[in-house]
């Protein structure tokens, strides 16, 4: 069984669109789309692990990793949902396992809410979740901007976007002796491919933050009425999604599967092994 991860390229509108693919083309698919500041690659050790049995398949967003950054692009979180849902139709992908993690959740729930009968089953690991009263203390410095006039806010976005920053946000609040797990490859790859164009659109994702609030009702009537079979992974050592947050997903999904792991914010770095069988496990018991 060929489980090498290949790297492709299709376009998708305006945007010449990267992404990763390993596993059989016949296989059920598990789509993976990538957290903030990152790209597919956050997926490169994880894609190999199961591309035994399940196709997977990891797009970089336009303006992240290896894909354009067109002109004329919506930067938002409704944007690259639009844009999600044309990469899965030119793929011919008619159903699907959704991975949700950061900035992904919103996006990947986006794109469930269009048409869930595509949705499989959701594995959650650290997304950013629709529930205020769970949010971590990270969130209250974000939310300290939102009383800024709008074009105030936008220039506060657009300064946060530094390499510093984007440090902090893989290391996010992780124990110090887990720290070293945490590939340096993670902030410098993705800080060497920034641009001031994309800049600005890191910074329109960024402003999207607030608009996004008032859009958390719908992602929780989608879990109510759906309720997808859920695996929730979770890594508590969290500045923006501490351990409460994740057990806040069984308000409306009492069925999920919780599992609290000894990690952070990017468990693929630091839990590989114990993701990868916990997601195994949870793949195999889905109806075909």
């Amino acid at each position: 069984m060929d489980t090498r991860v290949r790297h492709c390229r299709v376009r998708i509108g305006s945007v010449d669109t990267f992404y990763r693919e390993a596993g059989p083309e016949r296989a059920p698919v598990v789509l993976l789309p990538h957290g903030y500041p990152c790209s597919s690659y956050e997926f490169r050790n994880l894609m190999p692990r199961l591309a035994d049995k399940w196709r997977l398949i990891a797009p970089d967003y336009p303006g992240f990793g290896y894909s354009g950054t067109p002109d004329d692009f919506d930067y938002s979180f409704d944007g690259y949902a639009a844009w999600l849902d044309q990469f899965v139709k030119q793929l011919k992908i008619e159903r699907f396992v959704i991975y949700l993690h950061d900035f992904g959740s919103p996006i990947g729930a986006r794109l469930a809410i269009m048409r869930p009968e595509r949705v499989v089953a959701q594995i959650i690991q650290n997304g950013d979740i629709p529930y205020e009263d769970a949010l971590g203390p990270a969130y209250a410095d974000i939310e300290k901007s939102w009383s800024l006039p709008d074009q105030e806010m936008r220039a506060a976005m657009r300064e946060a976007v530094t390499e510093e920053n984007f440090r902090d946000e893989f290391l996010n609040d992780v124990r110090a002796d887990m720290a070293g797990l945490i590939a340096p490859d993670l902030w410098r790859l993705h800080w060497s491919l920034m641009t001031e164009r994309r800049k600005d659109a890191a910074a329109d994702v960024l402003f999207g933050l607030k608009a996004n609030r008032q859009w958390f009702p719908e992602h929780r009537r989608y879990l109510q009425q759906h309720k997808p079979p859920t695996l929730i992974l979770w890594g508590p050592q969290d500045h923006y999604m501490p351990e409460e947050s994740g057990g806040a997903y069984l308000r409306d999904l009492p069925d999920a599967e919780l599992h609290l792991l000894d990690g952070g914010h990017w468990l693929l770095e630091t839990n590989l092994d114990e993701v990868v069988s916990l997601t195994r496990s949870f793949l195999e018991r889905l109806e075909p």
